[in-house]
């Protein structure tokens, strides 16, 4: 089996005969020894594990029984998610004193319900509190499109694992963006889900207001599949939601009929580098769009978020600052303390603001289905690089990497990534929805994927 077949591909061979779960299974182990090394996506790689799932499931189609919508696709998860039988890093050097997960991640059970095959573990941003990708105490994972380039974070070794075709799929987290901004800068599918859509539990936690975990993958398929399978209610997270799965794969092909789409106007178009706004100007012609919305105060939302982030981050991790702080990232740990220090009125002022802005961004769907905004000011940056030039100002690079992300999360509305194939660097744009309606920035995403418009593409080796 072809290292890039994508996971619905897969699947369906596995079903049929046509392959076995074990011959991908050692494809992909075989591809991850060959360009780890190179992308450094991996931080562990669960190799025995992994062959003992594949041989059940050829067992299990030998016996007759049914396979799952996902047999036999390799896939992996941000070092973040608890895996049995390994430390849960969480990209921090003070974690790999930690015990090993005596369980899985509910994510991670229902993938394998499903017939998927974790292959491993995947390098991140330390504790979640990065865009770049770049771990101090693992080295950076390495854009696949250009090695000496960042993949964005902090789900770094989850967007170079999917776009170098280690895996046909893999799960991050998204806190102000760390699923899309790799998915841009890597030319990869994502998908942020509604907040308390996909269960938390049994993972390790940034901002647990903001926290949402999601797929990257190679298709929009691909991403559906995924999603559906890791649908429904966990007691074991209070915020995941009771509600019943509601499957999107079968959706995919009704396109944008009916559809009322518009383009984000003012903060999403301040900033952008020029390949930002063609991205988004091109998916915006494909699809026929024309009218412009915009967000309200959606640069002071970006601030609110700053704030929340910065005081929960911190309060999660005040005893290791206390105790530990040497062994933090010094960037991380200086925004973490930065974080501890903010007033208390600051803090509800923001969480004030917030109910504001989710309920004006809420009535917007009131006019449309779906929003576009660009996922990143530009493409991937080099590896090292500290600032940016935004509308002629030099700026930090770290944060502003979620300039057009940080808005969205904040509300906690689904975010589809998809990738625009500019030359010589991938790029996202954002189709953004109402709550609870992946279905429709997924059949957007499916309609610009069979068009043509949208794609992952295969980076030089």
């Amino acid at each position: 089996m072809d290292a890039w077949a994508s996971a619905a591909e897969i699947a369906e061979k596995v079903a049929s005969g046509a392959t076995k779960a074990a011959a991908v299974t050692e494809t992909a182990l075989a591809r991850i020894a060959e360009r780890n090394g190179v992308l450094n996506a991996f931080t562990a790689v669960a190799a025995e594990r992994a062959r003992a799932k594949a041989a059940a499931i050829d067992a299990a189609r030998a016996r007759g029984v049914p396979l799952g919508a996902l047999a036999g696709v390799p896939f992996a998860v941000k070092n973040l998610f608890d895996v049995a039988g390994l430390p849960t890093l969480a990209g921090s050097k003070i974690n790999r004193a930690r015990a090993p997960a005596g369980a899985d991640a509910t994510l991670i059970a229902r993938l394998e319900a499903a017939g998927a095959v974790l292959v491993g573990a995947l390098n991140m941003g330390e504790y979640a509190y990065d865009f770049t990708g770049e771990n101090v105490h693992d080295g950076p994972s390495r854009n696949p499109h250009d090695t000496g380039r960042m993949t964005g974070g902090s789900s770094g070794g989850t967007g170079a694992a999917v776009a170098g075709g280690l895996v046909a799929i893999a799960l991050g987290s998204d806190t102000n963006g760390s699923i899309r901004v790799p998915s841009s800068l890597c030319g990869v599918f994502g998908l942020k889900p509604t907040y308390g859509r996909l269960s938390r539990a049994r993972t390790f936690p940034f901002v647990a207001s903001l926290d949402h975990l999601g797929p990257l993958a190679r298709t929009t398929m691909d991403l559906a599949l995924a999603y559906d399978a890791m649908q429904g209610h966990d007691p074991e997270d209070p915020v995941c939601v009771d509600r019943p799965a509601e499957p999107v794969a079968p959706l995919l092909a009704r396109g944008t009929d009916g559809l009322r789409i518009a383009v984000a106007s003012g903060h999403f178009k301040r900033g952008a580098f020029p390949e930002a706004a063609a991205a988004v100007e091109r998916v915006a012609t494909a699809l026929g769009v024309t009218r412009e919305i915009e967000l309200p105060q959606a640069a002071r939302a970006r601030a609110a978020a700053y704030v929340i982030t910065a005081t929960e981050g911190a309060a999660l991790h005040l005893e290791r600052l206390r105790k530990q702080a040497g062994d933090f990232d010094p960037a991380v740990r200086d925004r973490l303390i930065a974080g501890a220090m903010v007033p208390a009125p600051l803090v509800m002022q923001a969480q004030k603001f917030r109910r504001w802005y989710r309920s004006e961004v809420l009535k917007l769907f009131a006019e449309v289905d779906a929003i576009l905004a660009p996922a990143t000011p530009c493409t991937a940056p080099r590896l090292g690089q500290q600032t940016l030039v935004l509308d002629g100002v030099e700026m930090p690079l770290r944060p502003n990497l979620g300039l057009y992300t940080q808005p969205i999360s904040f509300t906690g509305l689904p975010v589809v990534a998809v990738p625009v194939p500019l030359e010589p660097l991938p790029i996202g744009v954002q189709i953004i929805a109402a709550p609870w309606r992946e279905d429709v920035g997924l059949r957007i995403a499916h309609r610009l994927e069979t068009g043509q418009i949208v794609a992952a593409r295969r980076p030089p080796e």
